[in-house]
């Protein structure tokens, strides 16, 4: 495993640490459509490992997701019935889709839904009316590497993490110049890892199994307007789960 300490920023004028909170804050305001976002994620989570939480760590990060979210007991338990056949509601299929955003950023777009004609309508709709274009599978997904990923806060100790990162089975530990410790992980070792920090006393200010750029470009003030404009647009669809992007956008103040 590489561990890089003091690692220098390779982007000028981007801090990580000032994305991290930006991307949490936008979270936090579109908390209203979070619910369903996992309720769905449980559904489909259970229908394909089933509804036993500890033997199911797909179903284990969605239902971490919910508890965070302040989602009452009944609801998850609900969600993961529907998945395992025990209870009524739609079945959901997963897509995923990929194009191109301003200046050729690539992104990609995992969604949930109960009628492809209508998603693949809608997720086209905003590449084209926001500036990108939807492209065909394959087209951008090499870029991206699926893994676990934790995110602690300047400050954390850098020892502590890392010594439970190592026993846990970590990829990969990095901290930037701000301090930042981002630690990588195989989505299989995902909540071992979790299991390992919850043990040392550890809070990550990000966690969860993600789509992650093999490298990041950053985009100039008015590029990067355009390409938020195009990014909540397609997060706003109510089929749409995560979108994921290479793209970095400028700290807004």
């Amino acid at each position: 495993m590489n561990v890089f300490n003091g690692q220098v920023l390779n982007m000028a004028g981007h801090s990580k640490w000032a994305n991290i909170q930006h991307r949490k804050g936008r979270q936090d305001a579109k908390r209203g459509k979070l619910w369903t976002k996992i309720i769905r994620e449980i559904t489909v989570a259970a229908r394909a490992g089933g509804a036993d939480v500890e033997a199911n760590p797909r179903l284990r990060l969605a239902w971490d997701k919910a508890t965070a979210a302040n989602m009452p007991k009944d609801n998850i338990q609900r969600a993961i019935a529907r998945g395992a056949g025990t209870g009524d509601g739609d079945n959901y299929d997963e897509i995923r889709y990929e194009g191109y955003g301003i200046d050729g950023a690539a992104v990609i777009v995992d969604c949930m839904t109960d009628n492809r004609t209508r998603t693949v309508a809608d997720v086209r709709h905003a590449f084209s009316k926001h500036g990108g274009n939807l492209g065909q599978d394959g087209c951008v997904a090499f870029m991206f590497r699926h893994v676990g990923q934790f995110l602690f806060a300047p400050g954390t100790s850098e020892d502590v993490v890392i010594g439970a990162a190592l026993d846990a089975g970590a990829d990969d530990v990095v901290t930037d110049a701000e301090g930042v410790i981002e630690v990588i992980c195989e989505p299989g070792q995902f909540a071992a890892l979790k299991a390992a920090f919850d043990a040392q006393g550890l809070s990550a200010e990000m966690a969860d199994v993600i789509m992650k750029p093999e490298n990041e470009v950053e985009l100039g003030a008015e590029s990067a307007l355009k390409m938020q404009k195009l990014l909540d647009a397609l997060e706003a669809l109510d089929d749409v789960q995560e979108v994921y992007t290479n793209a970095i956008l400028p700290n807004e103040e």
